[in-house]
């Protein structure tokens, strides 16, 4: 039987499990999963491409305006959670290349560029059967979302995640170091003037310190199901 909560959005800070937690939600309720990020990456990459770099805000903030990013189901089995689409050419794999890792922190910080994405993720949103994650979705992207979650967990258990991934893939980190910069980006993110990282006043707070990503999907599937009984 066709579901009546059709959007769902999914915030909370860096490394809270947020992404694959939704991601495993999309997955089993059939829905597109989309992470809001993917779209910074596209505008880096398009300014990359084309204006050679992202210093002028005037210059990104006015393509940002102009370019049309979509996000779909994916179209191949490479893979890919979903395909990202930057005027009507695939970028999917494109926008994890490391000149785009090392420049998208500078676009997602534009007002300009923050304010044409939220336009955009909202027309993927009012399509429906979404799972819709970042920081500001609950808040400023979707408000009028159907269900909402807020994927938290403390500083300390997110940054031992952080590190369990990187010393897996054979990378040389010191704990104290992702522990610092994890705080760093929370008061970030939480105190930028525009779409600050808040929980929505109806979202539903899942701490997830102890609990495993089954678990969690498992707390949004039984809320949600309440919510269409």
């Amino acid at each position: 039987m066709p579901m009546t909560v059709s959007t769902i959005a999914i915030d909370g800070p860096a490394a809270s499990g947020k992404s694959t937690a939704a991601e495993t939600l999309a997955r089993r309720l059939g829905y597109l999963y989309f992470d809001t990020g993917v779209m910074y990456r596209a505008v880096t990459l398009a300014a990359l491409r084309r204006l050679g770099g992202v210093e002028s805000e005037e210059d990104v903030v006015q393509l940002a305006s102009s370019v049309v990013i979509d996000v779909r189901p994916p179209s191949i089995d490479d893979g890919r959670a979903y395909d990202v689409v930057l005027d009507s050419d695939d970028v999917t794999w494109q926008i994890r290349a490391e000149d785009v890792n090392r420049s998208v922190s500078v676009v997602s910080a534009y007002p300009g560029v923050r304010e044409s994405m939220t336009r955009q993720q909202r027309r993927i949103g009012e399509r429906g059967h979404v799972v819709m994650v970042g920081r500001d979705i609950g808040t400023v992207v979707m408000p009028d979302a159907e269900a909402k979650f807020y994927i938290d967990a403390s500083a300390e258990v997110r940054a031992q995640r952080r590190y369990d991934e990187m010393i897996a893939r054979g990378d040389e980190v010191k704990y104290l170091d992702i522990l610092i910069s994890i705080i760093n980006r929370d008061q970030i993110d939480s105190t930028r003037e525009v779409a600050p990282l808040c929980m929505a006043e109806d979202a539903i707070h899942i701490m997830t310190d102890t609990m495993t990503r089954e678990e969690v999907v498992d707390v949004m599937l039984t809320y949600i199901t309440e919510k269409e009984a």
